[in-house]
């Protein structure tokens, strides 16, 4: 057999896309299932990112069961399915800066960020063009790292893993929540209480106790919170309440309640394109580095993005342009080139490792369990002169996350352009929709009541730190990562035989902590500003 060399297992993962089982035909060309399940994953992705409630997570894991039923376990059905997979988590990305823009409510916690400069914009008359903004960036984001992805992925999940060992990322882990709760809310005092509520709430029946913690003979606490409920509560339902507030304040003063107009021109131009490209570029960057660490996230990238790129605007902005947080355009597209840029990187400890990057991942991991004849770790990359299927497959993916990006800079603009008449629809009947619409799908996922009151209970929290100006952001950090810190730092305390300073003896680890401490004193010793 001939030996076969990189670009023949390009070509062989290239020509299993387009050339698998066909589907349809359009005018005597075959459009093959894989194709087909992209563009359809990419659609119900946008649809469902735009969903406050629903997301790009949810949709993965009610879709995985019943793709694998129509495709079944055999080796043809693995790129469908993860196509299909990759589709919606790509879409989703985008989709979920939507009801972020238009109704200050982010339809994934992702794109909370982007309601800071997105809503005061759509509140302008500036909707449709903070919504071309933010599909540009996204896609910028997105493709940039998808190049980095097949280009570096070996490589990079070599060397991360290499240099982070568990001590190593309990310390970056605890370093990513210092640096959250100092930036985020522009006051440290109240980023680090908004963290410790949400590390409070994530131990609740946790743990590997012999009964669950602070569970006060609860049977719903003891099962633990679900980090749906507590997710969507504390962002999703305690923004539709405080905007309920506002609507209802705005009835009282003016006797009516006002709807957004388009305001002035909404095309976006190459000038607008050159002013936002610096911070795309550079949230890109910091995407795609995040990305390619195991088990930290979008979340994460997309606050460092949007605080560098504050930090980069203030010193560059002229006095009449708006700042960060008033509706500035280089606040969304610093925010969603860097939430978007995550997702290709997230694939690199994933295909190299098997270890997943966010909760998206986590779905593909599963789907290729399930089917089988792909198994992510090392020996996916193994070039031979013997074929390798698993590298052809990976190769494969590849081409699926290229085709996706190429129908999101063409379908997905389309898409997200239509979705701007969202705004014309009075808030006071669309809130009460989403809502239900969120409750509705949190009962799909959780199956449960409790679940329900938890969502309530926390969109009362979240409502009462937005009336105090306390971020909700670090408190979704401090959830998410909560557990994941916990575990991690277990097993680092037994990997060193029991060592109270493991985060200490190694160099890395104290300089991660050293940074920890530096951020936060370093903000608590910050001056604030003086209110005119």
């Amino acid at each position: 057999m001939t030996d076969l060399g990189t670009l023949d297992y390009i070509w062989l993962g290239i020509l299993a896309v387009f050339q698998g089982p066909e589907a349809v035909s359009i005018l005597g060309l075959s459009i093959s299932i894989t194709v087909l399940m992209v563009a359809f994953g990419l659609i119900l992705g946008i649809i469902v990112g735009a969903t406050p409630g629903l997301g790009g997570v949810i949709a993965m894991a009610i879709s995985l069961p019943i793709l694998i039923s129509i495709f079944g376990f055999n080796s043809d059905a693995l790129l469908p399915v993860m196509g299909f997979l990759i589709g919606v988590m790509k879409g989703s990305t985008v989709g979920g800066a939507v009801p972020a823009i238009l109704f200050n409510t982010p339809g994934t916690p992702d794109a909370y960020m982007t309601t800071l400069d997105g809503y005061p914009m759509a509140r302008s008359g500036k909707a449709r063009k903070a919504l071309k903004i933010s599909h540009f960036s996204s896609v910028s984001g997105d493709t940039f790292s998808d190049i980095v992805l097949i280009v570096c992925a070996p490589f990079l999940a070599i060397l991360v893993e290499a240099y982070l060992d568990l001590p190593e990322k309990t310390a970056l882990l605890i370093l990513s929540l210092s640096f959250i709760a100092a930036v985020v809310g522009g006051s440290a005092a109240k980023g680090l209480l908004s963290c410790g509520l949400g590390l409070l709430a994530v131990y609740i029946g946790t743990g590997e106790d012999f009964y669950p913690r602070l569970s006060f003979g609860s049977e719903a606490l003891s099962n633990g919170i679900p980090i749906t409920a507590a997710v969507i509560g504390i962002l999703v339902v305690g923004a539709i309440f405080t905007e309920l507030e506002g609507l209802w304040h705005q009835t009282r003063k003016a006797g009516k309640i006002e709807i957004a107009k388009d305001v002035g021109d909404q095309k976006l131009h190459w000038a607008d394109i050159r002013r936002i490209l610096p911070y795309i570029g550079r949230s890109a960057f910091i995407g795609t580095a995040i990305g390619a660490l195991p088990g930290i996230g979008s979340t994460l990238a997309a606050t460092i993005g949007y605080a560098t790129g504050n930090r980069f605007h203030a010193r560059r902005k002229a006095p009449e342009d708006p700042s960060f947080g008033e509706g500035a355009p280089e606040g969304i597209a610093a925010t969603e080139a860097a939430n978007s840029s995550v997702s290709g990187a997230n694939l690199i400890p994933v295909l190299s490792l098997g270890i997943p990057g966010n909760t998206a991942a986590v779905f593909l991991i599963l789907a290729a369990d399930s089917i089988g004849g792909f198994n992510p770790g090392p020996a996916v990359f193994k070039f031979s002169s013997d074929l390798n299927p698993e590298l052809v497959i990976a190769f494969g993916l590849f081409t699926t996350m290229i085709l996706a990006n190429i129908l999101n800079w063409t379908v997905g603009g389309v898409f997200m352009r239509s979705l701007g008449i969202l705004v014309r629809i009075p808030k006071q009947y669309l809130l009460p929709v989403v809502l239900l619409l969120t409750l509705a799908s949190l009962y799909v996922q959780e199956t449960s009541m409790s679940a329900i009151w938890f969502a309530f209970g926390f969109g009362v929290l979240g409502y009462f730190m937005r009336r105090f100006e306390i971020s909700p952001l670090p408190f979704v950090i401090g959830f998410v990562l909560g557990g994941r810190l916990e575990d991690t730092a277990r097993q680092a305390f037994s990997a060193t035989g029991g060592d109270p300073f493991f985060l200490l003896k190694s160099p890395i680890a104290a300089i991660f902590i050293l940074g920890a401490v530096a951020v936060i004193f370093f903000s608590l010793r910050k001056p604030k500003a003086v209110s005119s």
